[in-house]
């Protein structure tokens, strides 16, 4: 199973219903695709469904879910991910991503936990996904979550997210700020984490911002500006894997989509950057 590498490119952005009408109203935004969290749209029916086929219609989205549970003790929820494939085909949904975690226990948790860094993990997990892409009939991307406390360190995080991408034979969604948060938090390389990474798995890249709790603690809020030296890791990950579509998140302290869309631009900034220093041969 692999996934189209041109079925979305440039520059993304998390929509948020905070601004919905706002895009659905102008006549053109200046991004090149949306992602949404299916989650919150998949059983929504009337005019905000309605809404949200007509925007699907005018650009290329994709779907980062918050609740599959890869690595939870829960059977995988079959039915959900059935609903989920007639979504997709309903809106055209390029890509669908989750994250490397477990969020289930006796219910939901509301949070992303981590995985424990061990060879068993990999296989149950690996399983797991692929199971997913087998009703989805689609590969799917995982995402390199942010951490706080080390579940395990049996394997590295960064052996762990290469082996479960190739027992599965999955995507990577790559997320640029968690990398950084998580460098500082338990003492690595970010830049060594990011060139491990294997480059043809990458569907796209993750932008956002975080707190800085302390000089050794940052926290992944997605609810600040993106610092900079998360931009300058962004700029090394696009001279290491070359040119990969990149996505801005950002879900709480929610600013005008006027002010978002300098981000957005500082993001197809760095795109340019790069195309004028490697060109198109690089392209990821």
């Amino acid at each position: 199973m692999s996934f189209d590498p041109n079925a979305i490119h440039g520059v993304g952005l998390g929509l948020r219903r905070d601004f919905f009408y706002e895009v659905l109203e102008a006549p053109s935004i200046d991004v090149d695709f949306f992602e949404v969290a299916p989650e919150n749209w998949l059983n929504l029916g009337g005019k905000m469904g309605r809404d949200l086929q007509r925007l699907t219609e005018r650009y290329p989205f994709v779907c980062h879910g918050l609740s599959l549970d890869l690595g939870g003790i829960s059977p995988l929820n079959e039915d959900y991910l059935y609903q989920l494939k007639t979504f997709f085909q309903q809106h055209d949904i390029r890509y669908y991503t989750e994250h490397l975690s477990y969020c289930g226990d006796s219910g939901q948790l509301y949070d992303l936990m981590p995985i424990p860094f061990t060879e068993e993990a990999v296989h149950y997990v690996a399983d797991r996904i692929k199971r997913a892409q087998d009703i989805l009939e689609r590969t799917i991307g995982i995402e390199n979550i942010s951490f706080y406390a080390m579940p395990c360190n049996e394997m590295t995080e960064q052996d762990f997210v290469n082996a479960v991408v190739s027992e599965a034979k999955c995507g990577l969604l790559f997320d640029v700020n968690n990398t950084y948060v998580n460098s500082i938090n338990h003492d690595y390389d970010a830049v060594d984490f990011m060139q491990s990474m294997p480059t043809d798995a990458i569907m796209y890249l993750h932008m956002a911002g975080h707190f800085d709790e302390a000089e050794d603690l940052k926290v992944d809020t997605h609810g600040e500006d993106v610092k900079q030296e998360v931009w300058d890791l962004l700029d090394q990950t696009y001279s290491v894997h070359g040119l990969k579509p990149t996505l801005l998140e950002r879900d709480f302290n929610i600013p005008p989509l006027p002010d978002l869309m300098v981000e957005v631009e500082q993001i197809r900034q760095a795109q340019q950057r790069y195309l004028a220093q490697f060109g198109a041969k690089k392209y990821g």
